[in-house]
């Protein structure tokens, strides 16, 4: 089956990088939760509202060898509409079978 190549966003390194920030601000305010992440993982940030830049991470997944490493998928907001009301992040690890 062809696949269509998605193009590189614009400023892509720069959005991926407030997308971490964003990330581990919260992952700071809830540090219960780095407990019940693998050991040595791979994250890929999926953000909700833009879809260049989730189409793109998930494009990296495909093409970066994982060497056998969990994958935790972070979804997450890139924009915010309202600063006072920030959404948390939903975080997924997926288990194998």
């Amino acid at each position: 089956m062809a696949k269509a190549k998605v193009r590189k966003p614009k400023n892509v390194v720069e959005r991926n990088i407030r997308l971490v920030g964003n990330l581990m601000q919260f992952l700071f305010k809830q540090p219960q939760l780095l407990d019940s992440l693998p050991e040595d993982f791979e994250l890929v940030i999926l953000p909700d509202d833009d879809p260049e830049m989730r189409l793109y991470n998930l494009e990296l997944l495909d093409n970066y060898d994982r060497a056998g490493k969990p994958v935790v998928f972070a979804r997450i907001r890139s924009r915010e509409e309202n600063v006072s009301k920030q959404v948390e992040p939903s975080l997924y690890v997926p288990i194998s079978l």
